[in-house]
Parts: structure tokens; sequence; C-alpha cells
């Protein structure tokens, strides 16, 4: 009989690299590139982007050295790997966003995401579509068993994106982050393999 803390299931299969890039119906996600600074740049800078964000807006030398970092990103090995991924329009080769897909614990098949899109190109449901990738990946490739994201309890666009993906809110936890000079919420949405596989008719 398996104790509280052995997994009843296999644990992903480790090492993980992705197919890159990932492609969706108009996007393709791939690792993010020292080439790609400009243009991730151009809103990783904007304080609005970063208002509801745990780091930023980011000065010029700090987004060179951490997309020096990101650009490693590549593969899950063991818990708390993370994957950081350019988001691409394909049709025009232009980089619109990044993402992340964490490993959070790899025995009890457990994983997260976040994104980050420029704000001039929203409303064509870009953000979704790459969120709905990474989903994709987690639950069919990875064989996870829930995953989470965590959002500024202010940002109620990211929260309507999170609901579109047929994510729950589960939990809402009062002031425990300290953010641009006050006291945050921070709300937490997830989804259960069995209801990713509900929404989506996925084996």
């Amino acid at each position: 009989m398996p104790t509280p803390h052995t997994p009843a299931t296999p644990a992903p299969p480790l090492p993980y690299t992705p197919d890159y890039p990932l492609r969706t119906a108009r996007l393709e996600l791939r690792p993010i590139r020292a080439d790609d600074f400009a243009a991730i740049f151009a809103y990783r800078r904007l304080p609005e982007v970063c208002r509801y964000l745990y780091t930023g807006p980011y000065e010029e030398p700090e987004l060179r050295a951490d997309l020096t970092t990101k650009a490693t990103r590549t593969t899950l090995r063991e818990s708390g790997d993370i994957l950081s991924l350019a988001v691409v329009v394909r049709e025009t080769g232009q980089l619109i966003g990044d993402v992340t897909f964490v490993l959070t614990r790899a025995e009890h098949r457990q994983g997260g995401i976040g994104y980050v899109f420029h704000p001039g190109h929203g409303g064509h449901g870009y953000a979704t579509e790459a969120s709905r990738a990474l989903l994709k990946l987690g639950f069919e490739d990875l064989q996870l068993h829930r995953i989470q994201a965590e959002l500024d309890g202010r940002n109620t666009a990211s929260a309507r994106l999170l609901e579109r993906l047929g994510m729950r809110r589960e939990g809402h936890l009062k002031e425990n982050e300290f953010l641009d000079g006050e006291w945050a919420d921070e709300v937490v949405y997830a989804m259960l393999a069995r209801e990713w596989h509900r929404v989506t008719g996925a084996e």
C-alpha cells in the first residue's frame, strides 16, 4: 500500500525537453534567446505591465542578466526546474510575450504556469492560447496531476484568462505580499488532470 508520502502513480518522465517550438493555431513557443532582449525589454520595462508582477519594471542590465539565465531553461530535470519560453506570432515572426512552466513537485506531479505579454497585442486571445499550450504540455506530455497559477488579487484581467482556461479559483490569501509600497492579496487558481481531460476531451 502506498504511504501518504508515496505517489500512487509514476512521476513525470524526466529529464524532459519539449519538441521545440510548441505550436498552437497562431503561435510558436520557443526557448528565450539573448537576441530577444529588445522585444522583451519593450514590455518588461513598462510600469503598467509589471504592476501586478513580483519583479520589474526592469532596467536594461537587470533584464540582460535575467535573459541569460532564462535562455538556459529549456529542460525539466527535477522539482523546481522552469521552462522560460518566448511567444512568437507565427505569421509575422513577432515576439509578443513570454511564458513560464514550473515543475513545482515532480514526486507529486505538480506544476505551475505564468505569462507576461506586451499590452499592444492584447485583445486577440494570444495569452489564453499560449497558456493553454502550457497546460497541454503539463497534463498530456508530463502526465501531471495538478497545475496552478498565482496572481495579484487586483489583477482581474489575469483571473478572467485563467477562468477561460477552465481553471478554478482555489484560494485567496489576504495581504500576503508587499508590492509597490502596499499590501496586496494573492489569488490561487488550479486545474486537475481529470478537469483538463473533461474540458478538452483529451485521452
